[in-house]
């Protein structure tokens, strides 16, 4: 009999701990709207999440779980088939893959974030570490954090010679592979070439140890947008129309 007390206390225990859980789980959860503002189609992807063909004002939602890490949305351009039904983009192709299962290639701007982390915080940042491709915001949509960040610059058409790539503008470590711009041995400082993405895009990541400018927070749970082109952007649908109206 007392045995039978134990098990059920402890089965009751269990299941109300699972619950407690699932609703903490529930309360953290995490909505992030895709949406593509610009006048062209952008196939966005997201690690995790896949992939989704945007055109104009078309929005995709994903919904990571607490405790991502490591996590990444970006916009692909140009996408072009071969005659085997193959595909690439231009910039930030996943290995010809629209549902990408690995990160994109340079160059192009991202979104990172991590969830549910250090004193249940989200961190999350803006990157053109990857280099530039089109213009993106990542805000925070819920109540009680409001601090977004935009890089709305016309980067591609003031992109030096140097880093200049189809429908973008590449990051130096891709470009010269060197220990200076890729910051292989831990330790770097800003290049002008940093600095010329830094001056244009003050929140962003500019090279890999720009941590103290470059990385906000928002309590665990909140909901979050990442905007390709958005409004006032020289990319945008809106700057589009104004320009040729």
């Amino acid at each position: 009999m007392a045995n039978m007390i134990f098990f059920n206390t402890l089965t009751t225990t269990i299941s109300n701990f699972l619950l407690i859980a699932l609703l903490f789980t529930d309360t953290l959860a995490t909505t992030i709207d895709i949406q593509n503002l610009c006048p062209h189609t952008v196939w966005a992807a997201a690690i995790p999440g896949g992939g989704r063909y945007l055109d104009y004002g078309q929005a995709w939602e994903i919904n990571p779980p607490p405790g991502t890490t490591q996590a990444r949305i970006w916009g692909r351009t140009n996408w072009t088939f071969d005659k085997s039904g193959l595909g690439k983009c231009q910039t930030g192709d996943c290995n010809g893959l629209l549902q990408c299962e690995s990160y994109g290639a340079p160059p192009n701007t991202l979104a990172e974030y991590a969830l549910t982390q250090f004193n249940n915080l989200d961190f999350f940042d803006i990157s053109l570490v990857d280099g530039f491709n089109v213009p993106m915001e990542f805000s925070p949509i819920s109540e009680g954090c409001t601090r977004g960040i935009k890089c709305i610059a016309d980067i591609k058409s003031e992109c030096p010679n140097e880093l200049q790539a189809p429908d973008g503008c590449n990051n130096p470590c891709t470009v010269f592979n060197t220990s200076q711009y890729c910051c292989d041995s831990g330790n770097c400082e800003p290049t002008s070439f940093s600095k010329f993405f830094k001056n244009r895009c003050p929140d962003a990541y500019s090279y890999p140890k720009d941590d103290q400018t470059s990385t906000f927070t928002c309590p665990g749970g909140t909901n979050y947008k990442v905007v390709f082109c958005p409004q006032s952007s020289p990319q945008s649908s809106e700057s589009f129309l104004l320009v040729c109206s």
